[in-house]
């Protein structure tokens, strides 16, 4: 590749699957390098340079949006559709504040662009709760004073949701490989393993 062809947008595609992977285990590598490189597994009509009509499905809703081709899919989940939830920390795949489901792999949404997620399943940490009903991570998140800032938390949230539903019994070692690429400045893993083994164990006891 030459500089010439270097983009913003090869940058992002090539760097997306990498950026976020120490957020997922072995068992999710797989399906996460499918959900990824999106752009790369099929043909795009060229968009731009002005907003471009764009379809998403967010926590089970259908969005008919305008949109940049350069904004991110976390800057259109907060920005056009309100969902704040998700944090934009570092911008570039580093923190995994940003941490989002893309058919029910987790993803940095900070290094996928929003276009590249049409046709797919976003799941943001407003979709977890089931209505009023706290999803179980997120309220053993509460019952384990499993944050301080809050600021990582919904990231951290989505990730160890993520790895309960590819694995029902994990154990300590398996909730640290789910998180080992989130940032948590105010230190608070040992807690968010605990609420997540927890969690686990309130879904057995429930038949989930």
């Amino acid at each position: 590749m030459t500089s010439g062809d270097f983009t913003r947008r090869t940058f992002l595609g090539a760097s997306a699957g990498a950026a976020c992977a120490p957020t997922q285990a072995a068992a999710t590598q797989a399906a996460a390098a499918q959900a990824a490189p999106v752009a790369a597994s099929r043909v795009v009509a060229a968009i731009g340079p002005g907003p471009a009509a764009l379809s998403l499905s967010v926590n089970g809703m259908a969005h008919r949006l305008s949109v940049e081709p350069r904004a991110t899919l976390v800057e259109v989940l907060r920005d056009q559709l309100g969902l704040t939830g998700t944090k934009l920390g570092c911008d570039r795949g580093a923190c995994a504040a940003c941490t989002v489901w893309l058919d029910g792999a987790p993803v940095c949404a900070c290094m996928m662009f929003a276009h590249d997620a049409a046709g797919h399943r976003i799941t943001t940490i407003e979709g977890l709760a089931r209505g009023d009903a706290l999803h179980p991570v997120q309220a053993a998140f509460i019952a384990h004073d499993a944050m301080q800032c809050g600021f990582c938390t919904p990231g951290l949230a989505m990730s160890c949701a993520a790895l309960l539903e590819r694995e029902p019994h994990p154990d300590a070692a398996q909730v640290q490989a789910a998180i080992a690429g989130h940032l948590c400045r105010c230190g608070s893993y040992p807690h968010v393993v605990d609420a997540t083994l927890a969690a686990a164990a309130a879904r057995r006891g429930a038949g989930e």
